[in-house]
């Protein structure tokens, strides 16, 4: 008989993957650390594996340990929705968001898909534009939150995560090596844009603007047919692209945040709960990257 999982067993575990230490977790559960190691000893004892090894004084995650991280929190988010929907009263409204085409295909679905299934009367209009024009429109109160992409520190919004600017090429074509270097970006506002030229010029490598595209899509095919080189996000790099190293004549671009913005004013519940989703799920590919190391967790 397969035996049933504990959703507070899985919150606790999930509190030790967010704070890498069983007596932070213990804090965070608001239980004593002895309590929490006997919670995941009856966890491990119900999935017939070992989540956490030794490692000097502590402990880190197993490989079944990393693989878990994933699966409890999709339990856990799927039983948090359920109770909402009968607990709470039913939210309704509208949010106008907007987010760059960069991230809309990445993390749209998903976001998107949890969120109605919590709140299916909040109607969500959906504008994809560069950050640029974001934060305008956000300044404007045109749209009410955005998700937009942060290459210096701010007090504007809320930094989710950090990622990679990388430059691609088709992992098919020798298209980087051609002078001068065709690139396809995005319009002369584009940060990305600005970043890469920059970087070319560093290095005295001549480059003409070959293919301007607000669409990602669009960027895409022309890398993976040979056209252009382009700069994007590592996290958007895709079968059939290759990224490029300094070796080969393509300086590091650095890193860049992703997060929130809203518009001044205080938020509807409506735009709280469509932030909240959205946190929650870059919380969750935080976690998962994090737990990929298999780092220590203190004990």
């Amino acid at each position: 008989m397969i035996p049933n999982l504990d959703i507070d067993q899985l919150k606790t575990f999930l509190a030790i993957a967010d704070t890498g230490s069983f007596t932070r977790a213990a804090e965070e559960v608001n239980k004593t650390q002895s309590a929490v190691s006997m919670q995941m000893k009856r966890l491990e004892e119900a999935i017939g594996r070992s989540l956490f090894v030794r490692d000097g004084r502590g402990s880190r995650f197993s490989r079944d340990g990393e693989r878990f991280v994933e699966q409890a929190r999709k339990m856990v988010a799927m039983n948090d929705e359920i109770v909402a929907a009968f607990t709470k009263p039913e939210l309704t409204g509208s949010v106008r968001f907007g987010t760059p085409d960069d991230y809309a295909d990445l993390f749209l679905p998903e976001v998107l898909g949890r969120f109605a299934r919590s709140h299916p009367q909040v109607t969500v209009d959906v504008e994809c534009l560069p950050s640029e024009r974001l934060m305008e429109k956000i300044k404007r109160g045109d749209i009410d939150i955005a998700l937009v992409t942060f290459h210096n520190e701010t007090s504007e919004g809320e930094v989710l995560r950090r990622e990679e600017l990388v430059w691609v090429t088709s992992s098919r074509h020798s298209t980087h090596t051609l002078d001068p270097l065709p690139i396809a970006t995005a319009d002369a506002s584009c940060s990305w844009r600005r970043i890469a030229t920059a970087a070319l010029e560093s290095v005295g490598r001549r480059h003409r603007v070959a293919y301007t595209s607000p669409n990602r899509t669009a960027i895409d095919a022309a890398v993976m047919q040979g056209l252009a080189v382009a700069a994007m996000a590592d996290i958007c790099v895709r079968p059939g692209m290759r990224v490029l190293r300094p070796d080969e004549g393509f300086p590091k671009l650095g890193a860049f945040g992703i997060g929130l913005v809203r518009r001044a004013g205080l938020p509807t519940p409506a735009t709280e709960a469509l932030a909240r989703h959205i946190r929650e799920s870059f919380g969750a590919d935080r976690a998962l990257g994090t737990a990929a190391t298999a780092g220590p967790v203190a004990a």
